[in-house]
């Protein structure tokens, strides 16, 4: 039988994924004292990742918010692979890799097959059912949802969510490790979106479908929210730094989740995304970007 997981205990993070939000989570982690193991099949998206963890270190040094001493030690913290097995000696692995719910089983599913049996397994999934992730793995009681906010380093909420099978062990462990890293938890039982996306998500999805049928334009349906309701983001704006892609994977999840019309994705969601204009990642979204400028 697997130990029950010691909140205190966590040295070594295992970080499946180096994109966008894999990168700033493993960034925050050597910057507040552990070990990383970043991993994703690429040594070319990991050397991407690797430079943006470097950027992001040296502009707190910049800030005054961290001594260049304290930076180079946080870089030695950081070990980059292509190699699953490396994984095996990680306390705690956080998958982030993309929101679709077999990528994100087969992930934990690898990392169960080479992590020993006291180790908690988090996904960062924004939307995907805690509970079923869970259940594709052996150990259920040890997977947790900690959903982070993109840019990680910047935003001080972390969603811990809990499936039907999490222990209390599990749950606390994951809110100690997001407490140590500065951010504030907020706990949330396992219903489609958790809370952030099932009331951010119908606000981008609706403001979709005021700008298809001619309401308002896209400047000006944003203006409104920002100005009128003292968003510091527009919500197609917000879309285009999310990605529209991300945005019909968790409206999807809500509709098939709820079963209720009023998470049907806006029909122009779909049409974007099937002409792969996925916001400022690909150049062009509801607002044109430089390509490859975040």
């Amino acid at each position: 039988m697997a130990q029950s997981p010691n909140p205190s205990a966590t040295k070594t993070i295992a970080v499946v994924g180096a994109g966008t939000m894999g990168g700033g989570i493993a960034q925050e982690l050597v910057r507040h004292g552990f070990a990383v193991l970043l991993r994703d099949v690429s040594r070319e998206v990991l050397d991407r990742a690797a430079e943006r963890i470097s950027r992001g270190l040296a502009h707190e040094v910049e800030k005054g918010r961290l001594k260049d001493s304290d930076r180079q030690q946080a870089l030695a913290r950081l070990r980059i692979t292509i190699d699953w097995t490396e994984l095996g000696r990680a306390d705690f692995a956080i998958e982030t890799v993309t929101e679709k719910f077999d990528m994100k089983a087969l992930a934990l599913q690898t990392l169960e097959r080479q992590c020993r049996p006291e180790a908690i397994f988090a996904s960062n999934t924004s939307s995907i059912s805690i509970t079923r992730l869970a259940a594709t793995t052996n150990r259920p009681k040890q997977v947790v949802g900690m959903h982070f906010f993109n840019p990680v380093p910047v935003m001080k909420l972390v969603e811990v969510i809990s499936g039907l099978e999490t222990s209390p062990a599990t749950l606390q462990a994951a809110e100690a490790l997001a407490r140590s890293l500065g951010k504030t938890t907020v706990r949330a039982n396992d219903f489609p979106g958790f809370v952030s996306n099932r009331v951010l998500m119908p606000m981008i999805n609706e403001a979709i479908f005021a700008l298809m049928e001619g309401v308002a334009e896209a400047r000006g349906i944003d203006e409104v929210m920002k100005l009128g309701m003292n968003h510091p983001m527009g919500p197609l704006e917000l879309a285009d730094f999310i990605g529209l892609d991300v945005c019909l994977d968790i409206m999807k999840v809500l509709y098939e989740g709820f079963r209720d019309s009023k998470y049907r994705p806006c029909p122009l969601l779909e049409k974007m995304v099937a002409a792969r204009r996925l916001g400022r990642k690909s150049g062009q979204g509801f607002y044109e970007y430089p390509t490859g400028k975040l």
